[in-house]
C-alpha cells in the first residue's frame, strides 16, 4: 500500500478506550495499527473504522510477549514508512486483593501489560516517533497510580511505574519536537471497571466514545503539552 500519511499505533484497540480512540484516529484520516490479543476484537475494530472511510493494520499480539514487540518498530518502517502518533491504552487489572495475597501470576499480568509494555513500545517505536515531523505519545495511566487506595496494588504500581517511566522520557526530550503526555480518561463505561466495580451503574459512566475524542485530541500536531497528565474533564452522566 502507499504510504499514508500519519500512522498511528493504538494497543488495546479490540474494544473499550482503546477501540474507540482507534475509530476516532482514522476518522481524522490516520492510518490505524490495531494491536490487542484477540483476532476477534480487532476485526471489530476494522469493521467500525472502515465504516467511517478509515484503513487500518490488524496486528494480534499480546502485549507480555516482549520478542513479539520488539522489533514492531522496525517493522512499521519498513511498512509505512514513519509512524506519527503511539497510544498505549492496554490495560491489565490483576485482582483486587490485599497486598500480601497478589498472586504472582496477577503481578506478572499487570506488570507485564501496563509498564514493561510500556519500557518495549518505547524503546521500539522511540526513533521513529522522534523522527516524525510532529511525534505525539500518549499513555493512559490511572488516578489510582496517585490515590494509593487499597486492594489495588499491583495495578496501582503498574500504572505508578508506567507514570515514572514516561515523564523520565519526558525529560530526555525537551529538546525534540515529540510530545509525550500522560491521560487519565477517569471512570469509563468499559470491561476493566466492571471488573473493579461490579455494584456500579455503568449507564452513570461516560462511554468509551464520549472519551476518545479527547484522547485523539492529544495526538494532533497542534498539542504542545509536554509531560501534562490530560484529563477529560466529563462529569457523570
Amino acid at each position: 500500500m502507499p504510504h499514508p500519511t500519519q500512522v498511528a499505533l493504538v494497543t488495546g484497540a479490540s474494544r473499550g478506550i482503546g477501540a474507540a480512540t482507534a475509530v476516532e484516529l482514522a476518522r481524522r484520516g490516520a492510518h490505524v495499527v490495531l494491536l490487542a490479543r484477540t483476532q476477534g476484537g480487532l476485526e471489530e475494530t476494522d469493521d467500525a473504522i472502515q465504516a467511517v472511510g478509515g484503513t487500518a493494520t490488524l496486528l494480534p499480539i499480546d502485549l507480555t510477549d516482549g520478542p513479539a514487540l520488539d522489533p514492531l518498530g522496525p517493522t512499521l518502517l519498513e511498512r509505512f514508512g514513519r509512524l506519527d502518533i503511539l497510544v498505549h491504552n492496554a490495560g491489565a487489572l490483576g485482582r483486587l486483593t490485599p497486598t500480601p495475597h497478589i498472586l504472582p501470576k496477577d503481578w506478572d499480568a499487570a506488570i507485564g501489560v501496563n509498564l514493561a509494555a510500556a519500557w518495549r513500545l518505547i524503546r521500539t517505536c522511540g526513533p521513529l516517533l522522534l523522527a516524525a515531523p510532529a511525534g505525539r505519545a500518549v499513555f493512559v495511566t490511572s488516578h489510582v497510580a496517585r490515590a494509593h487506595r487499597g486492594y489495588w496494588g499491583a495495578y496501582a504500581a503498574a500504572k505508578a511505574g508506567m507514570e515514572a517511566l514516561v515523564l523520565t522520557w519526558v525529560d530526555e526530550t525537551r529538546n525534540d519536537r515529540i510530545r509525550i503526555n500522560l491521560f487519565d480518561p477517569g471512570p469509563t463505561r468499559t470491561r476493566m471497571r466492571v471488573e473493579a466495580m461490579p455494584g456500579e451503574d455503568p449507564a452513570t459512566l461516560p462511554t468509551p466514545e464520549a472519551i476518545a475524542p479527547y484522547l485523539a485530541d492529544a495526538c494532533l500536531p497542534t498539542e504542545m503539552r509536554h509531560g501534562a497528565l490530560i484529563t477529560p474533564g466529563l462529569a457523570r452522566c
